[in-house]
């Protein structure tokens, strides 16, 4: 791709979504800024969040709408913090109009929506990209060096856990069809972990799901997430992936992230990690924290590609790997067979 900006400056950058949970449209405008992009316009439906974006950067366009944005401001990048059903159609919108686009994860929810995204971006010529910054969490580049090292042998399997016994809380994350259903929060980012590790080919994917325990009890009622979901991923090289986030887990496993080797075995929790190998007749466990995150490399890439041609690590290709998974993983649960992977 041929530069489009002689400085990150000239990127001038909107964000869809200001304030609500984590104040994710403030973190990333500022993220921008220290990329050295432009900060220029907030769309956000809530009148009062709208009104903290001039006060966190003065200055700054503000619009109730996308269409407002799109026809009166001159932004050049889109970020859309929103909820996960609404990726699709507001990245298509920001491509046909012309705009380079960074959607949050999940990129989408649908293997159809990513390629048709994907396809409208190559049509017109502009960038497309998904907020992984957790590519760069201190705990899976912890595990590149350890599996490059050679340490814990060839990988084969990779074990992904998270949650407990607790009831769904009443944001939309909680909502199936809002939300794409419970593996698409931190199930995302475990198996992006996970795919920058097996560096294989998809070619088959079975999925699981417990629905109907918290249902009564939450305000989505029948649209309610599913109370546990399960996926096991298989991979060309033989190697194999499980994924499973609960709501119904009285006793959760120790470690989020677990990598099994001929050699060994690495447990990772977010700030620390064991290696555990096998020396002749002893066991060697050596514990050990994690780097420290580096998620400015997101933006810092974002503004390089842009401007200088630098190739884009968080491709959406490569955005679309964790979602085919999950989309594969619920058309499984539903249909109670394993399911081929497709391929672009």
């Amino acid at each position: 791709m041929k530069p489009h900006f002689s400085q990150p400056a000239d990127i001038k950058v909107a964000v869809v979504g200001y304030g609500g949970i984590y104040n994710m449209g403030r973190i990333h405008l500022q993220d921008v800024q220290k990329a050295g992009m432009t900060p220029r316009a907030a769309v956000e439906l809530d009148a009062e969040r709208l009104a903290l974006a001039p006060k966190d950067f003065p200055g700054i366009q503000t619009y109730h709408t996308v269409e407002e944005m799109l026809a009166q401001s001159d932004v050049n990048l889109v970020i859309l913090i929103t909820p996960h059903n609404t990726h699709a159609p507001l990245a298509l919108q920001c491509i046909a109009a012309g705009r380079h686009v960074v959607c949050e994860k999940p990129f989408a929810i649908t293997t159809l929506e990513c390629d048709t995204m994907i396809a409208a971006a190559e049509k017109a010529g502009v960038m497309l990209s998904t907020f992984h910054n957790r590519h760069w969490d201190g705990s899976v580049m912890k595990a590149l060096e350890v599996v490059r090292s050679g340490l814990i042998g060839d990988i084969v399997r990779i074990e992904c856990h998270m949650g407990q016994w607790n009831k769904p809380g009443d944001i939309w994350r909680a909502s199936k069809s809002i939300s794409g259903g419970i593996l698409y929060d931190w199930g995302v980012h475990l198996l992006e972990y996970g795919l920058q590790l097996i560096q294989a080919e998809i070619t088959e994917v079975t999925g699981y799901a417990k629905c109907g325990f918290w249902n009564a009890q939450t305000k989505w009622q029948a649209d309610t997430i599913e109370d546990e979901g399960f996926a096991v991923v298989r991979f060309n090289n033989g190697a194999w992936l499980s994924l499973c986030i609960t709501h119904i887990d009285a006793n959760p496993k120790r470690g989020m992230f677990e990598v099994t080797g001929t050699k060994g075995s690495m447990v990772f929790e977010y700030d620390s990690h064991e290696i555990i190998v096998r020396d002749a007749d002893k066991t060697v466990v050596t514990k050990g924290k994690n780097p420290k995150e580096q998620w400015e490399r997101f933006y810092a890439n974002i503004a390089d590609h842009l401007t200088k041609g630098e190739a884009l690590v968080i491709t959406p290709e490569w955005a679309r790997r964790p979602i085919h998974i999950l989309d594969l993983a619920d058309q499984s649960a539903r249909e109670g067979r394993a399911i081929t992977a497709r391929y672009r």
